[in-house]
């Protein structure tokens, strides 16, 4: 990491994605960080400004707490609706962190999971054109295909940012620290 101080609790960060190429996808402004540790970032949006690599810009709509780790090429989005949790999980390399933002490379691969459970491999056919356009190595399709497997296993077996538990102490962190800074 380039960046010596690890955001705290309540700081808020930028967060880029970038394509295999090197442009920028998509930038989020001002995530709240809930937990930071030498392998994970955990943080929420809530109303966050996300800028598209176009320039059109647009508000998420819901609170989503957000998982990011330096040793998994995933990265985790539990959006928090009316008739339950929604995820949206990123095909991505592990985050790096500097003085700018906390960026990865998103490979278009998304796996989406509803509130009944229901799963989708979203993007394939996009995955297949940029690995086409961008000579994606073997080793990249090979590290993403056993990272959806261990992905599907986090999802199947409820772990991590997939069980309600975890879900609902987060989303319960972000209250305290608004109506803490609220004040």
């Amino acid at each position: 990491m380039q960046d010596s101080r690890l955001p705290r609790e309540g700081d808020y960060i930028t967060i880029k994605s970038y394509k295999h190429d090197g442009s920028l996808h998509r930038t989020w402004r001002e995530t709240m960080v809930l937990k930071t540790s030498e392998n994970e970032i955990i943080g929420i949006n809530d109303h966050t400004v996300v800028i598209e690599d176009d320039g059109r810009r647009w508000v998420t709509r819901e609170p989503a707490i957000v998982f990011f780790h330096r040793k998994y090429w995933f990265n985790i989005v539990a959006m928090i609706r009316d008739n339950g949790v929604s995820y949206y999980c990123n095909l991505a390399t592990p985050f790096v962190l500097d003085k700018e933002a906390l960026k990865y490379i998103d490979y278009d691969l998304d796996v989406k999971v509803y509130p009944d459970g229901e799963k989708r491999l979203l993007d394939a056919d996009e995955y297949q054109m940029h690995s086409e356009k961008w000579h994606y190595p073997d080793d990249i399709d090979f590290i993403l295909t056993e990272h959806v497997k261990i992905l599907v296993d986090w999802i199947q077996n409820k772990r991590g940012p997939f069980s309600d538990a975890y879900v609902n102490l987060w989303y319960q962190r972000y209250q305290e620290i608004k109506h803490r800074t609220d004040r």
